[in-house]
This record gives C-alpha cells, structure tokens and sequence, in this order.
C-alpha cells in the first residue's frame, strides 16, 4: 500500500513537471510599459511608436512574448500610481517597465514626492506577484544642476533599494541629435522611434528571460545596472 501510494505521488510529480514545462514553452509572456510621452509616440500615431515597434517585432520573431503600451503623453509618477490597479487588473502582465518621472521633473515636483510613488509602483506591482524594472530618467538642467543630479538619483536609490533592474535612459543619445528630435526639442521624431526600438528590445526581451521565464540570455547584460 504504501509502495503504490510512493507511485502515484512519483507519478503525479512527474506529470505537474511536463505540465510545467509545457506551459513555460508554451506561455504567452506579456511586458507593459508604463511610460509618460516618451513612449506613447507624443506627436506621432501610437503604431509608430518604439513601443509598438518592439510588439510588431516581438509578434514575428518571438511570438509567446507581448507588449501592452499603457504610457499616456503628460503623465506623472501620481498619475501612474493612480492607474496602476486598474492597469494590472485589466492587462494581468508578467512584467512592468515604468518610465516616468520626466513630467514631474519638467514641473520641478517635489522629489521626495515623486520617490514615494515611484516606490509605492513598484510595492503595489510586487505584491501582485509581478516582476518590475525601472528606466532611469534624466532631465535638462534648467532647474539647475543640484536638483538635476538629485532627480537623476532618485531612480538610482529606488532601484537599488527594491532590488530591482534599472535600465539606462533610452533619450540620451537621442536628445543631443537634433535630426532625431521633434520641434519642441523634447521628444523623439518618427526617425527616433525605430533607433530606440532597436536599443530597448534585446534589453527588454533579457528582462522578461531572466526575471519570468528565469531563461539564461545573453546580449545586452552589461547594460542593465
């Protein structure tokens, strides 16, 4: 009795393992950005955007990974906070980007502020069993150079502090090269789009790899701090 019941739980064992590797090779693995203008393709249609560039590629040469665009052109850290739940509950992602923090930045917010809903994102994503990066964010120094370097740090210390990868700031490149830049001078023109794609997908493509599909990957590692 004993023997058969050591069986059956062996055998239930080894068929929960194939239904798990199944669904691994298997699986749809979906990444949504939560981004400001920058990444919704402000001035530009949204199917222009390097958002929906990195999906139309991902949809051709790796198709069980998505990208849900969420970015919305003028958004706030408080704004992404405030429409976090209903994102998380409508799209279920496997993974969050969060690129924002320029508007606030732009604003001159207050950083402490600005810090807390960043941290609170990233609490709320976790407690929902859902992995998180962050982009770090620059902005111009017009606000003078002290709180420009407190701005950029904060991303540094909420990445650092959570244990969570922070990925380079895709603009900084972008930004001094006029021929890539909209009229305003802050954002990326449509020749920009297909650039930041080709610099966002492998690194976003080794996140979801390494952080859901715990998938060795190796391209872009050194770029992830």
């Amino acid at each position: 009795m004993k023997l058969a019941k050591m069986m059956v739980l062996g055998a239930a064992a080894i068929i929960i393992s194939m239904s798990f590797s199944i669904r691994a090779a298997h699986a749809n693995v979906s990444l949504m950005v939560l981004g400001d203008s920058l990444s919704a393709g402000y001035g530009l249609s949204q199917a222009d955007s390097w958002v929906s560039e990195i999906a139309r590629s991902w949809q051709t040469n790796h198709p069980q990974l998505a990208m849900v665009n969420a970015s919305i052109s003028g958004e706030t850290t408080a704004g992404g906070l405030n429409r976090l739940p209903d994102l998380l509950e409508r799209h279920q992602p496997d993974m969050v980007f969060i690129e924002l923090g320029g508007n606030d930045g732009l604003r001159g917010f207050n950083l402490t502020t600005m810090e807390d809903n960043l941290r609170q994102m990233v609490t709320i994503i976790q407690s929902r069993n859902v992995k998180v990066a962050l982009s770090e964010v620059e902005i111009p120094p017009n606000l003078g150079r002290r709180y420009t370097d407190m701005f950029k740090q904060v991303f540094h210390d909420v990445a650092e502090d959570m244990n969570i990868p922070l990925v380079p700031f895709f603009m900084r490149e972008i930004a001094i090269d006029s021929s890539l830049m909209q009229n305003d001078g802050i954002h990326p023109n449509l020749a920009a789009q297909p650039i930041i794609a080709e610099m966002m997908e492998p690194l976003l493509r080794e996140l979801l790899k390494r952080e859901v599909l715990n998938q060795e990957f190796y391209g872009h590692t050194e770029a992830l701090q």
